[in-house]
């Protein structure tokens, strides 16, 4: 079992692109959120599965677990999710304190643009970008499972 440790922005200006390391095309789908599990499938450039398990804690640390699967039967899990699926475009960055992503949001989310930095442990000094906008860490509007259920509108 791993532990996630993340905080997550929302993203004010461009600036984040000049330190991209790598960019993937991710796909996901919930097969249940809620009362405090969620069950996600993702394809990571239609070529490689997963399947991940996040579950209770705070909304700074929870436990997790992923696993790789086939992507056939990624592609055919997707297909049971509940809600819409999220596509978005994720930009892995070189830059100190963590492990830092920016996704960009496609279909109804396009425009929407969060950063998330993964964390060894929940305290201690973060040195933030000057690019980034508001936290939102732990607002349940911006999580990916909730994105996934919204009907009828953007945030």
């Amino acid at each position: 079992m791993g532990i996630e440790i993340e905080r997550k922005y929302l993203v004010a200006t461009e600036g984040w692109r000049d330190v991209v390391r790598s960019t993937q095309k991710l796909r996901q789908g919930y097969l249940t959120a809620g009362g405090g599990v969620t069950v996600r499938v993702r394809t990571v450039d239609d070529r490689t599965g997963y399947i991940t398990i996040k579950s209770g804690g705070s909304a700074l640390a929870r436990a997790e677990f992923e696993y790789e699967i086939p992507i056939a039967d990624a592609r055919q899990l997707l297909g049971y999710s509940r809600g819409s699926q999220i596509e978005k475009t994720r930009h892995s960055l070189t830059l100190p304190g963590g492990d830092w992503v920016v996704d960009e949001f496609e279909g109804r989310h396009r425009g929407l643009v969060i950063a998330e930095v993964e964390l060894e442990r929940p305290t201690g000094a973060l040195e933030l970008p000057a690019w980034l906008g508001d936290e939102v860490t732990g607002d349940p509007q911006y999580y990916n499972s909730s994105l996934a259920m919204l009907v009828g509108g953007e945030i």
